[in-house]
């Protein structure tokens, strides 16, 4: 399980068949799980300068290629006992987003981000969602897209500085509204949910 709150921003040195070598100055050891600009990975092999990590063939069907290249954010899997920050992330990314407007605000900057029709169910208002493994707020949602608002500390301490109009970018939804839409549609009482109830559910854990 991961947090959302970026640790470190490595450098992939090689990406070949389904084997990603990243320089970084984490300690990684054998083994670790390591979330990849959001997607959860499995260290195989320790360097002396950063480590090497094994993608599965189903997230290499799911990810965009621009997201294995170049810099990336990494955050290594909690320990039991640590602080818990940020909010519940899988490591598991659900879609490939677009930015299809950026806006500049007085103390922020506006981010539009276009995903699938199907994914937009578990996209709350006022939500949590994972951007490139970075935990943040949903503002707004519409019927193809939705609204971030990301501070000025956010934007220069991630790789979100860097984004254009056109950047892909993997999404991890949030988890409590995939439960729910999933076992509404198991019980075949599957039901249009309004964001007060969704809302309301996700409260009381």
């Amino acid at each position: 399980m991961f947090t959302g709150l970026i640790r470190e921003i490595a450098t992939v040195t090689r990406y070949q068949n389904n084997i990603l070598t990243l320089r970084s100055k984490h300690p990684a050891k054998l083994g670790d799980s390591i979330a990849v600009n959001g997607v959860c990975l499995t260290v195989i092999k320790v360097n002396s300068d950063g480590f090497d990590l094994e993608l599965a063939d189903e997230t290499r069907s799911i990810i965009d290629e621009s997201k294995i290249m170049g810099k990336v954010h990494i955050e290594p899997a909690m320990m039991m006992g640590d602080r818990f920050e940020g909010h519940i992330v899988q490591g598991h990314v659900d879609c490939v987003g677009t930015v299809t407007q950026i806006t500049s605000r007085e103390n922020g900057t506006d981010f539009i981000i276009t995903v699938e029709p199907q994914y937009i169910t578990h996209i709350i208002p006022k939500g949590s969602i994972t951007i490139d493994g970075i935990s943040l707020t949903v503002n707004d949602v519409y019927e193809e897209s939705f609204r971030l608002t990301i501070i000025p500390h956010t934007l220069e301490n991630t790789l979100m500085k860097t984004y254009k109009i056109g950047t892909k970018l993997n999404i991890e939804t949030d988890v409590f509204a995939r439960y729910i839409d999933h076992i509404l549609a198991h019980r075949g009482k599957k039901k249009s949910m309004s964001w007060d109830d969704v809302d309301k559910i996700q409260m009381s854990y």
